[in-house]
């Protein structure tokens, strides 16, 4: 995509026209080698369902930048303004390197978008090249979310999605229940993780809304609003898709429950997503004064692509690029050439051998968590056991998920879980507990009050790496991101502790049992969640 026309190296007219392409063809072979880690993670990611329509983005976004092309005539004169392209290209690489390093693959595929469009700024200058960002911005739609915003994202449209169509059930009197993450219908219980489904097309329906708003005729606001409009019409349409549903097992019977889900499960949902939105072009059009039609107020011109993307044979081999072509070639062969290093494997103990007894303490038999439960956890090794005092009025639960490589998914946050199991987060602090313990250093963890009906509870959790007690998920992220690249550790764990708020006792009594807790499970947690020293 980085085409021109000037003349920083003096060359006779068939010379630059030999070496301006082989140089763009060199950058381009060595941006594929030096960010195949970032290719690698876009290639897993389009094989799941949420990211299947990632092979069509970078062709729409190919089509859009001829498709702008059209706009900006050849230029003769000298370039002078490519310093904000090799600026934006070291940032690309220095993210790059930042992934490599760290072994998160997703950083790298980040980094790419940035490659991309310094290869514009320096093959265009910033006066040009600047007006080339619609499709490179297009290219974020390819990339698939942190673990860690995909499921705050991902549970918040889905219990969404679900309420509105309890609602909409409610409103045709069929008797429906949802609770957490079960819809119930009486005969039939739907779980939200297949009632939301079609959620998976949400980022599908976003990237047909991205590219409908470039090509629409229409004012900027037009252009919000049919971009904004992918994510209320995928949340509405899949409510929708709960309710027909609900009614299909309340008036026709559970047996036709099946043929409807797989039919809807389908490009149906994404079709009708995409009538809606054309229907609210017509629409805007309509009370916006314009007699056009629909089909006018897109700008589908298709003429002259060929000759556009024939511009190529006018690039030339400034020393911007040649620059960045080089620098990305050493770092591939620097890369490849480097010492193999391997992570840490971390002497731990496993949870079979952790205490049945923590002072006062005595535990029950282990939980085993169900198959679908623990594979959502994708925990190495978890613990999950009650433990009762009888001194105290309650027991209290202490659950631990261990992670031998984050790098991949990792930790999921309880302001996750928790809503989807039926709880409602009622109060959540995040705290630092060393003072009220006589701690010499600090400990931040997450207290949280949690209540479903009538039962309230009580709960700490913190996320443990290498010595850090961590209560934000996000920080966690960035110190794993550290710490992989410094210690080589991409180990760590969740640690919860929940004890029931019991009637007639106030949150100061729960908590002292907590906190007895609390302080007996730290003790022995090195044994089982190393910290730094390892």
């Amino acid at each position: 995509m980085a085409l021109t026309q000037d003349h920083d190296l003096s060359a006779t007219n068939s010379g630059y026209l030999t070496t301006g392409v082989f140089w763009l063809v060199f950058t381009v072979i060595a941006g594929l080698i030096f960010f195949q880690e970032g290719f690698n993670a876009l290639l897993t990611a389009w094989q799941l369902p949420e990211y299947s329509h990632g092979p069509l983005i970078p062709v729409l976004s190919l089509l859009l930048f001829l498709r702008q092309l059209k706009g900006i005539p050849v230029n003769v004169a000298r370039v002078t303004d490519r310093g904000p392209g090799i600026a934006l290209m070291l940032f690309a690489i220095l993210l790059g390197v930042l992934g490599k390093l760290s072994q998160i693959d997703e950083v790298v595929a980040y980094a790419i978008i940035l490659w991309f469009g310094a290869l514009l700024l320096i093959s265009w200058g910033w006066q040009q090249g600047k007006h080339f960002w619609p499709p490179v911005l297009h290219l974020v739609y390819m990339l698939p979310l942190p673990g860690v915003i995909y499921y705050k994202v991902s549970t918040s449209l889905q219990v969404f999605s679900s309420e509105l169509g309890v609602w909409m059930l409610q409103l045709l009197s069929i008797p429906v229940f949802l609770e957490g993450n079960i819809i119930d219908l009486g005969v039939y219980k739907l779980h939200v993780a297949e009632a939301c489904s079609g959620l998976r097309y949400l980022f599908p329906i976003m990237s047909f809304s991205y590219v409908f708003a470039v090509l629409f005729k229409g004012s900027v606001w037009h252009k919000a609003v049919l971009l904004l409009a992918a994510v209320p019409i995928t949340i509405v349409m899949n409510s929708v898709r709960i309710a027909f549903a609900g009614w299909l097992v309340n008036y026709v019977g559970l047996e036709y429950l099946e043929g409807f889900t797989h039919f809807f499960e389908g490009w149906i949902i994404f079709m009708i997503c995409v009538v809606l939105l054309f229907l609210l072009a017509w629409v805007m059009l309509r009370f916006s004064g314009s007699h056009s039609g629909l089909v006018d107020a897109l700008d589908l011109d298709t003429s002259g692509w060929a000759s556009q993307a024939a511009r190529i044979r006018f690039i030339a081999p400034s020393r911007a690029l040649v620059f960045s072509a080089i620098l990305l070639g050493a770092g591939a062969i620097a890369w490849e050439a480097r010492p193999q290093t391997t992570t840490i494997a971390v002497d731990r103990e496993p949870f079979t051998v952790f205490p049945a007894r923590l002072g006062a303490w005595a535990g029950d038999i282990p939980e085993v968590l169900a198959p679908d439960v623990a594979e959502t956890l994708a925990a190495d090794d978890y613990l999950s056991v009650h433990f009762t005092n009888s001194a105290r009025t309650a027991p209290v639960q202490l659950f631990i998920a261990w992670y031998d490589n984050q790098t991949q998914g990792g930790i999921h946050s309880p302001e996750i879980c928790l809503p989807g199991a039926g709880w409602e987060i009622a109060k959540l602090d995040r705290v630092d507990i060393a003072p009220q313990m006589g701690f010499a250093t600090p400990y931040n963890l997450n207290r949280a009050i949690i209540q479903r009906d009538q039962t309230r509870m009580l709960v700490y959790y913190w996320f443990e790496q290498h010595g850090r007690h961590t209560a934000w998920d996000f920080a966690a992220k960035m110190y794993l991101l550290w710490d992989s690249i410094t210690i080589g550790r991409t180990d760590g764990a969740l640690v919860r502790l929940t004890t029931p708020i019991m009637s007639g006792e106030t949150e100061a009594d729960a908590e002292a049992r907590l906190q007895e807790m609390f302080r007996e499970t730290v003790a022995v947690l090195p044994r089982f969640v190393p910290g730094s020293e390892t």
